[in-house]
């Protein structure tokens, strides 16, 4: 700072140097005032150019994480579909079978046999309804593309990166004949025979093809059984993926918002300290200006 020679008043240095204290006053509570109004340390990238480019980079992998997450209970809403559409098949085929198994005894007769072989067609048919209803956004979740033994999986984004971010779902070649995604209760015309219950499997009129059609059925129940099993053990990968993601998201906000938010008890102490340093400024300011009126006694 400049030292003040008095006797030179073309020169007020004395309030220059009050003016350059204010201006860098001003400069300090505008910048507080600001934080304080936003909320947010970091305004613009003079104000810490490192920690703005940090806090950008959490901030497109907090924002990242959040719609993994919420993407994965879409997946999740959508596995419960598929999965509610197996238990309801499920239900179906233990009807079925009891109903088969009753046909098996000599105890009942030919018109006996022949209401069950049509109560369980009809069950097998109302088994093709479900499988082409359980839908999601128009897409078959458990019949292929039409039941005509599609291999397509079912992706579903998992995480924030821009690879190696999607988890894939298919039910295993060993679960569905042909390696359906899904299946129908009927032959397909490509030959993907899905469950086995056609008509000529589901014949019941004598003990004999009562136990073929129980065969059958049970066969079939098998496969939805483990259908079920992995679509509830995706389901559960789903919910451990969410969790994870879940406190990744919680602790890369915490992470962003040190870096990019204020401390609004510090801000307000700082501002609160120049505000009263601009009043001294101003008061200092205006001394310094009167100052050189002492040389005009000189001139008495």
């Amino acid at each position: 700072m400049a030292n003040v020679d008095v006797t030179r008043i073309a020169g007020n240095i004395g309030a220059l140097n009050a003016l350059n204290s204010l201006s860098y006053v001003n400069n300090q509570l505008s910048i507080y005032q600001t934080r304080l109004a936003t909320g947010k340390r970091i305004n613009e990238a003079a104000d810490d150019p490192s920690g703005m480019s940090l806090a950008t980079t959490f901030d497109v992998r907090r924002q990242g994480l959040a719609t993994a997450v919420s993407a994965i209970g879409d997946a999740k809403n959508l596995m419960s579909t598929m999965e509610g559409g197996l238990k309801k098949i499920q239900d179906i085929l233990v009807k079925m079978n009891n109903k088969t198994k009753e046909a098996m005894g000599d105890t009942i007769g030919t018109n006996e046999r022949n209401a069950v072989q049509a109560q369980v067609r009809a069950f097998a048919a109302e088994i093709d309804d479900i499988v082409k209803q359980t839908q999601w956004n128009s897409t078959n979740l458990i019949s292929g593309s039409g039941g005509t033994g599609s291999t397509t999986a079912l992706n579903f984004l998992t995480g924030p990166e821009a690879s190696n971010s999607t988890s894939s779902f298919s039910f295993s070649a060993g679960t569905y004949i042909s390696a359906n995604q899904g299946f129908q209760a009927t032959t397909s015309a490509s030959g993907a025979s899905g469950l086995g219950l056609d008509n000529t499997a589901l014949t019941i009129n004598s003990t004999t093809t009562a136990q073929t059609a129980a065969g059958k059925i049970e066969a079939a129940l098998n496969i939805v059984k483990e259908g079920i099993a992995q679509v509830g053990a995706f389901s559960a990968r789903l919910t451990f993926k969410e969790e994870a993601l879940t406190v990744q998201q919680a602790n890369t906000e915490a992470a962003y918002n040190r870096i990019m938010n204020a401390n609004m008890a510090e801000e307000q102490v700082n501002a609160m300290k120049f505000q009263i340093l601009q009043q001294t400024a101003t008061s200092m300011l205006a001394q310094a200006n009167m100052a050189p009126q002492f040389l005009l006694s000189l001139f008495k």
